[in-house]
């Protein structure tokens, strides 16, 4: 149990860590300047101090200064809300000094307080398994084509988005690309798709206190927490239509007004967004405005689905049964049959597929033999949905006026009755698509 003293002139904060570290097992005082903190070290001693950078009455070096003079050694933690003051306080300070920065997890309190979780050692199998970038894992020429943009686009502060299919690996991606570009923040992800249109406001920009229901304390939103870093908008075609100006307007101006806030706060961090949609997809369904295209999208790529990199697919296995192996101390291993048989099926999931698949197999096997017992059919519920679905989009016997019918429902169930939009797609004239619907008895359906 450590005797710790929190120094912050942040009262919501403060009761924060406090649940925090009284959670951990600690002893924590609190004191919110640096005259507080002096008179508790007048007739107490602490084995941790965290120190915010900024107080009411001065810097929080200042007691080091005057730790210094009194004798005493606590550990210190220095607490900013800035990546870059981070970097300053760890030129300024003794290496021994730590630096977290707000807002502040539990793991990272837990981290500073009690060190590293001491597991037990393990000897790793030497599979030879190259993780580019610190993530991405494939030798094919697709991947190296990938790697070379990557390469390319981390030398510089373009904006980049990446299409591909789900499961294809996109937030990898991302990863790498941050990691390439050695920036000084962090990697910061969003998904768009998840949040209401309520709060994706709060959750892009950030918000003040009492600014809406429930807002009870200032938040900083996801462009302030990547400061000088980068920042993954998942899905970002599915961000309401009206929201989007917001986001350009940040784009364009590199600043940012949280919700209930009049204040312009300065940003600067590389924009990387996915979505699974085709450009065609973006074009002709109004899913995200041309503007914000053209500012997220200076640097697009292409992520190749699994199966038209099926060399990688050995590869991968291996990499996702090592870790289930070290993860639960196991020495499972594939055959060359295995692995081949893996390579045989298209993965229309990607990359999450097959690493899901690997899972359960790895689950259902019997840890005495050594070997994986792959499951009789490698299809997923959701692949075989999809290929009856194509099965039976046309058959034999159809009229070519039964076929037509189908294709121009489909189509108009896809844009919502847009027949314009509809005409266009299928490559005719709204009137003819008028003809055709009164020909088949199916204009009242789309009115």
């Amino acid at each position: 149990m450590l005797n710790i003293l929190l120094v912050d002139d942040d009262v919501e904060f403060s009761d924060v860590v406090c649940h925090i570290v009284e959670f951990l097992g600690h002893n924590i005082s609190t004191a919110t300047s640096l005259k507080e903190a002096h008179q508790w070290f007048e007739n107490n001693t602490f084995d941790h101090v965290l120190l915010d950078f900024m107080l009411p009455d001065g810097s929080g070096l200042h007691l080091l200064d005057h730790l210094k003079i009194i004798g005493q050694s606590p550990k210190i933690t220095l607490i900013s809300g800035h990546p870059s003051v981070k970097g300053i306080l760890a030129d300024m300070c003794e290496p021994n000094i730590g630096h977290l920065l707000k807002p502040l997890q539990r793991e990272d309190l837990e981290l500073v307080l009690n060190g590293p979780k001491k597991v037990a050692v393990k000897k790793a199998k030497t599979s030879g398994i190259t993780r580019h970038f610190g993530s991405l894992i494939g030798e094919s020429e697709p991947m190296h084509k990938l790697y070379n943009m990557i390469e390319r686009v981390a030398k510089t502060n373009a904006n980049v988005m990446l299409m591909g299919e789900s499961g294809a690996g996109k937030e990898v991606v991302a990863q790498a690309i941050h990691n390439a570009s050695q920036c000084e923040g962090p990697l910061v992800a969003s998904n768009c798709g998840a949040l209401s249109k309520e709060l994706i406001g709060s959750e892009l920009f950030g918000h003040e206190k009492g600014a809406f229901t429930g807002a009870i304390a200032r938040k900083e939103g996801v462009f302030e927490q990547s400061n000088d870093g980068t920042l993954f908008l998942d899905e970002v075609t599915e961000m309401p239509i009206d929201m989007q100006p917001n986001l350009l307007r940040v784009l364009e101006t590199k600043k940012v007004t949280r919700v209930g806030g009049n204040k312009e706060i300065p940003t600067n961090c590389r924009v990387i967004s996915a979505t699974n949609r085709t450009l065609e997809d973006l074009a002709q369904n109004n899913v995200i405005r041309e503007d914000i295209y053209f500012r997220l999208a200076v640097f697009p790529i292409d992520i190749p689905p699994l199966r038209d990199r099926k060399d990688d697919i050995p590869l991968l296995a291996t990499a996702f049964l090592d870790q289930l192996n070290d993860e639960n101390g196991t020495a499972f291993s594939w055959t060359a049959a295995q692995l081949k048989e893996l390579q045989s099926y298209e993965w229309p999931g990607n990359v999450r597929e097959i690493r899901h698949a690997i899972h359960r197999a790895f689950i259902m096997s019997d840890p005495k033999s050594g070997e994986v017992t792959l499951p009789d059919n490698l299809e997923s519920p959701f692949s075989r949905v999809n290929n009856q679905s194509a099965d039976n989009a046309v058959s034999a016997g159809q009229t070519i006026e039964e076929v037509e019918k189908e294709l121009i429902h489909a189509t108009l169930d896809k844009v919502q009755g847009n027949k314009t939009l509809a005409a266009q797609m299928l490559g005719i004239s709204t009137k003819t698509l008028y003809n055709r619907l009164n020909a088949y008895g199916g204009i009242g359906e789309y009115k």
